[in-house]
């Protein structure tokens, strides 16, 4: 997963502890939010509350993608599509750009319900990207254990 040299990089980033922090509250607020656009397409209720959980995932996903760049930048020195963090780049950046298309469906004028069918669509995309990240972030904890066991072995 990440060489030595990239785990004390880890360590010492500062972007590691603000990942750490926003990732969880992103999830939470993911949950919220689709609970209520869900509910929202069941019953017609709620679309200011729901707008505006929308307007706060998206301002995570935002601060999550910039610190996450900044982040990259300490442990491979790429602000983005580092090799060694490819595919969660990729995932990161479907959704974005699926989170993003909430503005462009406000832009064209589409109806609430359709806008509220985008964000369904974003939130799944989020969901597999959230995914990817745990596992990834299971492995890496597995590595970091694994490499303390063997240093006090020795």
């Amino acid at each position: 997963m990440y060489t030595e040299d990239q785990l004390r990089r880890r360590e010492r980033s500062r972007w590691t502890k603000v990942q750490i922090i926003l990732a969880p509250i992103q999830f939470v607020v993911f949950l919220i939010s689709f609970a209520l656009v869900l509910r929202y397409l069941a019953t017609g209720e709620g679309y200011l509350i729901a707008t505006i959980s929308i307007w706060i995932k998206i301002a995570l996903i935002w601060a999550l993608t910039i610190t996450g760049m900044l982040w990259e930048y300490d442990m491979f020195d790429h602000y983005f599509m580092a090799k060694e963090f490819f595919w969660e780049d990729v995932g990161n950046l479907i959704a974005i750009i699926t989170h993003n298309l909430y503005f462009v469906a406000q832009w064209m004028g589409a109806d609430s319900r359709t806008v509220m069918w985008v964000m369904v669509f974003a939130y799944v995309t989020y969901l597999f990207n959230a995914v990817q990240f745990v596992v990834r972030g299971i492995n890496s904890a597995r590595q970091r254990r694994s490499l303390r066991q063997a240093a006090s072995q020795m």
